[in-house]
């Protein structure tokens, strides 16, 4: 009984896994936006957090060099 038991809890096991792994990819791709960001949402992110405007300018240039901001345009 024992044995039945075991072997009925592996199968619902390995189904239930192969659902998880059926369902990850089925879900679409999420439609975040991915580094480089534009300037101005730097810009208008660093006043919302409270930096000076030329502080946030300061760390908006850094975020350019890094790559993860892209470029002022102008």
């Amino acid at each position: 009984m024992r044995r039945m038991s075991l072997a009925l809890a592996l199968v619902v096991a390995a189904g239930g896994l192969g659902l998880s792994a059926v369902a990850a990819q089925a879900a679409p791709a999420s439609p975040v936006q991915g580094p480089p960001f534009p300037y101005q949402d730097c810009l208008k992110a660093t006043k919302q957090k409270g930096e000076s405007p030329s502080y946030g300018k300061w760390h908006c240039d850094q975020l350019v060099k890094k790559g993860w901001v892209k470029p002022p345009t102008g």
